[in-house]
């Protein structure tokens, strides 16, 4: 068997995964179909669900892959598609439509199952810049919470 062969075995093995096939679902429903943007509506519990749809591409980089920058990379998409979608008064919603988290993460996945070397170089090139947006993300989504949190109280004292 030839290089070749191989590198389209391993092809057909890492798509044939049902994690892969769930990440496929997860990208058509969330992002083509605007299911994030949609129960984005539903403040706190959209943004827990968008976090979750991330875990099966966590997973497959890390355990199928084995390839901590992509998975920097996909954790850095998915924090920020949670924080872009809790901006309020349905502006996050909006940018949901556009930002489509998931399809970069499977164009990502994608491109390593591949073998595309710009893709994986470009990846492995951002990792650092992943890292330390990651730690900038989850501060700004902490601030977000509380943000969201004291205003709600506010709100709450108004009516009361």
């Amino acid at each position: 068997m030839n290089k070749d062969e191989k590198r389209l075995l391993q092809r057909k093995r890492l798509m044939d995964n049902k994690v892969y096939q769930t990440m496929n679902d997860i990208t058509r429903y969330m992002d083509r179909y605007y299911l994030d943007a949609i129960i984005g509506i539903i403040p706190g519990w959209g943004d827990i669900i968008t976090i979750f749809c991330a875990v099966p591409f966590i997973y497959f980089s890390t355990r199928v892959i084995k390839s901590m920058p992509l998975t920097l990379a996909i954790i850095n998409n998915a924090l920020r598609d949670v924080l872009l979608g809790m901006i309020p008064f349905f502006v996050g919603d909006i940018i949901d439509v556009f930002h489509r988290a998931n399809t970069k993460n499977m164009a990502m996945i994608q491109g390593f199952v591949d073998g595309n070397e710009t893709v994986i170089k470009e990846v492995n090139q951002k990792a650092i810049q992943s890292y330390v947006v990651l730690i900038i993300l989850l501060i700004l989504i902490a601030l977000m919470i509380w943000a969201l949190v004291s205003f709600g109280s506010y709100l709450y004292s108004l009516i009361n």
